[in-house]
């Protein structure tokens, strides 16, 4: 009975020794762990190669399918670099699984993180959306040395209306999102790795008490940022793709969550979650703002943009 219950808790923290900051260290960095993600993979390290990232560690997860060869004809060789991560490591002790995700995250910051200002820690279905400037960096520029961590809340985006797969990408077709991102969603975050001490798959801490920020640079405790008042998209905005078309939300439930012990209950979560953000939507167009602003509109991510 106890082994059971402990196979269904994973470690989803780990604690680092931050990295010493290399002299004139600078830009975004995204980390990101990704599994056969082949279909919009490309769209989206197109659209953070014009949002200025810097560089993308990409953490694989046993890929199958042309998902390493998208990303590296959209990002090249000096705008990424891959790291085979298809290990699932236990606690031996008590029998509980180590998050994949989480541990990536502390590699990546321990490892890389000495030479940004910023580490992200997003998915292939999460789009970093400058607000009004021209990349990411820029939309953080006013933030100072005193900020350690931004927590973005998810603006998630259903199915649109779609069954099938659309013709030209996810940012053009998904327009339609919550109208209230801090309603039973979630964060990501971004964080200055060398001040980072610990971190999860939503949440970091960068010091005692633990506090984070948002992207208007207002402080808040860990425990009370969902609280309405610290609601910001100011500056960067996070736009989670959850479901993509009805038939991609299948696939999705087909693959099951990162722990096989919580197979069954999957489809029930994820439903609920789609309903609650198709309840109540509102249009939102600022991902196609931004593409609009730096490169004149969405086709520039297609596959043979420069």
């Amino acid at each position: 009975m106890l082994n059971a219950l402990l196979q269904r808790i994973k470690v989803g923290q780990v604690g680092l020794t931050p990295p010493q900051a290399q002299p004139g260290r600078h830009g975004v960095a995204i980390v990101l762990v990704v599994r056969n993600e082949e279909r919009h993979i490309g769209e989206w390290a197109r659209f953070h190669r014009l949002a200025g990232i810097r560089h993308v560690f990409v953490y694989d997860d046993g890929s199958t399918d042309g998902t390493l060869a998208a990303l590296a004809a959209a990002l090249g060789p000096a705008g990424h670099t891959v790291i085979p991560w298809g290990q699932r490591l236990i606690d031996s002790r008590l029998g509980r699984p180590i998050h994949n995700q989480v541990l990536a995250y502390a590699h990546a910051a321990a490892n890389f993180g000495g030479a940004y200002r910023w580490l992200a820690y997003i998915d292939a279905d999460e789009f970093l959306v400058p607000v009004q400037a021209s990349s990411v960096d820029a939309a953080l520029a006013h933030l100072g040395p005193d900020v350690a961590n931004l927590s973005l809340p998810w603006h998630m985006f259903g199915r649109c209306g779609h069954h099938l797969a659309p013709a030209g990408g996810v940012v053009a077709n998904y327009r339609l999102r919550a109208a209230a991102p801090m309603e039973a969603m979630n964060f990501k975050c971004l964080v200055d790795p060398c001040r980072l001490s610990a971190v999860r798959v939503h949440s970091v801490h960068t010091g005692h008490p633990q506090l984070t920020w948002n992207d208007r640079g207002e402080p808040s405790r860990l425990a009370k940022r969902h609280r309405a008042s610290f609601y910001a998209a100011d500056h960067l905005q996070l736009n989670h793709y959850y479901t993509r078309s009805s038939e991609e939300l299948e696939q999705k439930i087909g693959r099951g969550p990162n722990l096989e012990a919580k197979r069954q209950a999957y489809r029930r979560k994820v439903m609920r979650t789609v309903t609650r953000i198709e309840a109540h939507t509102l249009e939102d167009n600022l991902a196609l703002n931004f593409l609009d602003r730096v490169a004149g509109g969405g086709s520039c991510l297609s596959e043979n943009s420069p």
